[in-house]
Order: structure tokens, then sequence, then C-alpha cells
């Protein structure tokens, strides 16, 4: 998630100090991206060079400035919950890259790496479910509290999909793992003969 439009959102609700805009946005989201201070001051600075915020007031006896939106700021978290997350763009994938990679390089045990990633992943698992079963358990008083529990559970929601979807396309790896070793090696050298971009590339030129 991007930490810029995080931060303009919480304070879009009203002017708060960094410390306040860690607290919000690691209480709001379970702690699941944890932030540092410099890490929100920084951010901060690069909003104010960009006119989305500004001091909303000098300095208190502690030595803290709060910050607010500009009005250009205000118009961009707008925009922002209007418009759809990009997914055109791939993110880099470590799990994805290794796998691809560990096809290719000569002596890598890939069905070992998949059983080890399958263990990991189910045990990341067991322990998000248990987390949320004792979530769900808990009585938080007040809206804001419910509002934030609510949060929190969206976040886990996530999280326990994302890695049920792991868990069943490590599954399909080990499928095609086994169906691609039952081939002759003749059709596997056609079919890695070229990359995909090559033969697009090919097939374009034609």
């Amino acid at each position: 998630m991007s930490i810029r439009r995080g931060l303009l959102a919480l304070l879009a609700q009203e002017p708060m100090y960094g410390a306040q805009l860690r607290s919000e946005f690691e209480s709001r989201t379970g702690g699941t991206w944890p932030l540092n201070v410099g890490q929100v001051y920084t951010t901060l600075s690069r909003l104010e060079r960009d006119g989305l915020v500004q001091a909303a007031g000098g300095a208190d006896d502690e030595g803290r400035i709060a910050y607010r939106l500009t009005d250009q700021g205000q118009a961009g978290v707008t925009r922002w919950w209007a418009a759809p997350v990009d997914r055109e763009s791939t993110p880099r994938d470590e799990l994805v890259i290794k796998l691809a990679l560990a096809v290719t390089v000569p002596g890598v045990d890939i069905r070992r790496i998949v059983q080890t990633q399958r263990t990991a992943t189910l045990r990341h698992l067991q322990s998000l479910t248990k987390l949320k079963r004792g979530t769900s358990d808990e009585k938080v008083g007040g809206s804001a509290g419910q509002e934030k529990e609510l949060a929190w559970l969206l976040v886990l929601d996530n999280l326990v999909f994302a890695a049920e979807a792991e868990i069943r396309w490590l599954d399909h790896v080990e499928t095609r793992l086994a169906r691609d070793a039952t081939r002759a090696p003749e059709a596997r050298r056609r079919e890695t003969a070229s990359s995909p971009a090559e033969r697009s590339t090919n097939g374009a030129s034609r």
C-alpha cells in the first residue's frame, strides 16, 4: 500500500502529529504494515513539498507540529477513494521469481522448494486463522473501537485469502511439474524454445 495515500486519508479526518499518524495507521491495519516515525516524517516532508499538506499551526510545548490537508491534498484523497487500485503493473513476488528461476537452474530441487514453502504457508495460515478467531471473540466498546476492529478484520481476511490462494497455486505448480516430467524431452524443448515475449515478437513480425 502507498504510505503517502494512507497518511493523506488519515489527515482527511483531522490534523495529526507524525506520531499520531503512525499510531492510527498501525491500529487500523492491526500492525500488519508497521511504520517508524522517521518514515512518517519523511513522507510528511515530501507531501508538504508537493503542496498536499501543511502545518496546522506552530509547534506545541513538546515541539510537535500537526499537519492538515491542503485543498490539493483533499482533492487527491477524493480521487483515491473513487479510483480502482492499479493492478496492471505486476508486483515483484519473490516466491514466483524463486520458482521461475529454480526451473531453469540445474541442480535445484524445485519440488523440495514447493514443499517447504507449502509447509511455511500452511503454518502462516493456521496462525492467521487463530488470530482471526481470537479477534472475533473480543468485545470492543464504542463505535470508534468497532470501526477499527472491522478495519483489522478486513485486513486479516485479505491475508487469509492470500495464504489460501498461495497454497492452491503451489498445488497447481506441483501438478504442472509432475505433468511436465512425463513429457518427452523433445516436446519440452520445443515448448521452451523461446520465451512468451519472443513468441509474441515473432508472431507480430509475420
